[in-house]
């Protein structure tokens, strides 16, 4: 057989496996090991495979993942935040959808110090569920910001998606991060605009909260310095070139720690949660990332990913129709897949072809970043909304569904202003590093 009909029995295999739920990880080893043994024999994907899993994840660079996790976890469970949600009811409690517009806020807040979508999304969604509930919001409206506003943990940086995509691609994690800031505050303002209209349209979903005195409102906002302060440490002492993406992380981890102990907060329990969910999750990226690097190594031999570049340089298409077929098929792969999965599985596949279309590795990461999120909300998968269906057990996932439209609308707002105008993500990266 030719390498293309073995690469394409690989590919059809590997979706066989996904469709009888295999779990991602494992359907990529299974598919990598089986490929090599077929096209380089036992002793030969054996020696390769005595060494991949190692050199897959031994890179300095990738202590960076496990040191942010570790401090979104520490925030967690210290109270930071709660303090981003009080501020946010401060600031906006007393206009109508006040309280869904707050949660986009602590979202935000505790995106920048956290890096993950999920742990935004429960973590918000403890806190601010039973607040919506109690002052008469629709539930599934309320479940829905919350779903959307945990969409921010991977786009406001510090961004775990981020860091995969910089390891996978070699690009710079700095300039990932000040690319995403604009895209970002596009972001929380879209959502913010969203949830006002959808507050004004049907104002029985959305209620007004009371006004509270400029001496509460200002003590509720004071109390969210310390996340200020972690995030103001990490990411300008990272961009005035003070430390390392992964140097900022570990300043980041010793921030919130020493605020947590100062707080008296630093509990025994604390750490053990914090320790635990840290090891959880990145031994879950670290599996992936084995196992895509399994499965890249008999991809790459099959020369599937040169000829996929071939084939489309071939068709003429013109950047825009490049970048429109990118999007859709993020947009069909995200109702079906988890984000880290998406980049680890696509990355190989798509950024050749991204490169070879002329596009600005940057601006594609974003791009690319703010497709891959939209996943996170967009039915019937949505991994956030079933978080937040895990938290909201009376609620159907069909409402949830109806609920997060308006967010989805927003999101695809974005996306045009991203793809049309690259400048949003590159004008601070070529100010800072141009």
């Amino acid at each position: 057989m030719s390498m293309i009909t073995i690469g394409a029995i690989g590919m059809v295999a590997f979706i066989i496996l996904l469709l009888l739920r295999t779990p991602i990880a494992l359907a990529m080893a299974i598919i990598g090991l089986v490929g090599g043994f077929y096209i380089n024999g036992v002793y030969g994907t054996m020696f390769v495979m005595g060494r991949l899993p190692f050199t897959s994840v031994f890179s300095y660079t990738l202590s960076v993942i496990p040191l942010f996790v570790l401090m979104g976890a520490l925030a967690l469970h210290t109270g930071m935040s709660r303090n981003l949600y009080d501020a946010g009811y401060a600031l906006f409690g007393h206009w109508r959808g006040g309280l869904s517009i707050a949660t986009i806020a602590a979202c935000a807040g505790f995106g920048a110090i956290c890096g993950s979508s999920l742990a935004t999304t429960a973590t918000m969604g403890r806190i601010s569920i039973s607040e919506m509930r109690a002052r008469g919001y629709d539930q599934a409206f309320s479940g829905a910001t919350v779903a959307a506003g945990g969409t921010l943990g991977v786009l406001i940086p510090p961004s775990i998606i981020l860091v995969l995509y910089a390891i996978l691609t070699g690009e710079s994690i700095g300039q990932l991060f000040v690319a995403a800031m604009i895209p970002g505050l596009i972001a929380i303002t879209l959502y913010m605009i969203a949830i006002a209209v959808v507050a004004r349209v049907a104002p029985e979903l959305a209620q007004r909260g009371p006004r509270l005195s400029m001496g509460a409102r200002g003590r509720m906002i004071i109390s969210a310095w310390p996340v200020f302060v972690v995030f103001g440490l990490v990411l300008g002492g990272m961009f005035a070139g003070w430390f390392s993406p992964t140097e900022a992380a570990a300043v980041g981890v010793l921030g919130v720690a020493a605020i947590a102990l100062l707080r008296g907060r630093l509990t025994r329990e604390a750490i053990k949660q914090s320790a635990y969910e840290t090891a959880s999750l990145t031994g879950m990226i670290f599996l992936i990332l084995i196992a895509a690097t399994m499965f890249n190594s008999f991809i790459e031999a099959t020369q599937i990913t040169q000829i996929l570049v071939n084939w489309v340089d071939a068709l003429g298409l013109s950047p825009w129709q490049i970048t429109l077929a990118i999007i859709i098929f993020y947009l069909a792969l995200g109702a079906l897949m988890d984000s880290i999965s998406m980049i680890f599985l696509t990355v190989p596949f798509v950024f050749p072809i991204a490169l070879a279309s002329g596009f600005d590795p940057v601006w594609f990461g974003i791009l690319l970043l703010s497709v891959v999120e939209i996943g996170l909300i967009t039915p019937p998968v949505g991994m956030n909304l079933f978080v937040v269906k895990l938290q909201m057990p009376e609620v159907p996932l069909r409402k949830l569904y109806g609920a997060v439209m308006p967010f989805i609308a927003a999101d695809m707002v974005r996306i045009g202003l991203v793809a049309g105008f690259p400048i949003l993500s590159l004008y601070l990266v070529n100010m800072m590093f141009g």
